[in-house]
């Protein structure tokens, strides 16, 4: 069973407290008085089951959160940014309670007295410095950004200091984001002219896996692979992505297997 399963079971011996324990409790209406007590003292080298939880909770709530007050740095939560988060549900299969409270962490995200570094340095502390699984949490915030397809100057500053809360560098940052931004016009190229289209989607390709045109075919490859491990559903899962966001990752693979084929075909 998921933590969400466990979560509405009864289990509550996993609940984490801090910023992330508050704003989930308001958001289901309950309040949280443990889960954190020993927070300063937690063995970072330990992850075990009830450890797990914890991170996936933690993901949860700060995944929506702070994907509604990214939505508001511009001043407007556009139908754009709505509808992404929306499918973000949708993919999650949530069930009618949990989605109500999705929607709610969204809504609280977008209040002024949001704390945006209190829930990062938590977020930060629950992930245990697993890199692969705060490139997720940052792929699914620029997706979100990038809704409308616009990046504001003040999404983009906010975005900018969740990767420095997070201990991403700019270029890891700004490389990300190239990718992001190949994979939504990768996806967008059938309404263009078919020759357009054909070399669009090469040049995108190439970008989604981050190396060059000039690459060479054994470059390309470990390209692929490398994203391929990273992204794998259930590495991701036992590092402490919830279950329900697999379905993220799978697609997420679904994406780089296309790019890596469209390359292949290519310079066949």
């Amino acid at each position: 069973m998921s933590w969400l399963g466990k979560f509405f079971g009864g289990a509550f011996g996993f609940l984490l407290g801090g910023p992330l324990g508050a704003i989930l409790g308001a958001s289901i209406g309950h309040q949280f008085d443990e889960g954190m007590a020993g927070f300063e003292g937690i063995d970072r080298g330990t992850f075990e089951h009830g450890e797990q939880h914890r991170v996936q909770m933690a993901f949860f709530t700060a995944t929506f959160a702070i994907m509604g007050h990214i939505a508001k740095a511009d001043g407007k939560v556009s139908q754009a940014e709505i509808n992404l988060a929306k499918r973000v549900m949708d993919e999650m299969a949530l069930s009618p309670e949990m989605r109500d409270t999705a929607i709610k962490l969204f809504q609280q995200g977008k209040k002024k007295d949001f704390s945006l570094d209190d829930v990062l340095i938590q977020f930060r502390h629950e992930c245990h410095r697993r890199v692969h699984l705060i490139r997720m949490f940052l792929e699914i915030q620029l997706q979100a950004a990038l809704a409308d397809g616009v990046l504001d100057r003040e999404e983009d500053r906010i975005l900018l200091h969740i990767c420095q809360m997070l201990g991403v560098s700019r270029f890891e940052f700004e490389r990300l984001k190239i990718q992001i931004q190949a994979q939504q016009r990768f996806y967008s190229h059938g309404r263009q002219q078919q020759a357009r289209a054909k070399t669009s989607s090469l040049q995108d390709a190439y970008a989604i896996l981050g190396v060059d045109a000039s690459a060479s075919d054994a470059e390309v490859k470990k390209a692929y692979r490398r994203l391929m491990n990273q992204n794998h559903p259930d590495k991701l899962v036992a590092k402490g992505l919830p279950e329900e966001m697999m379905t993220l990752a799978k697609e997420k693979t679904q994406k780089i297997s296309k790019a890596y084929d469209v390359i292949q075909k290519a310079r066949k």
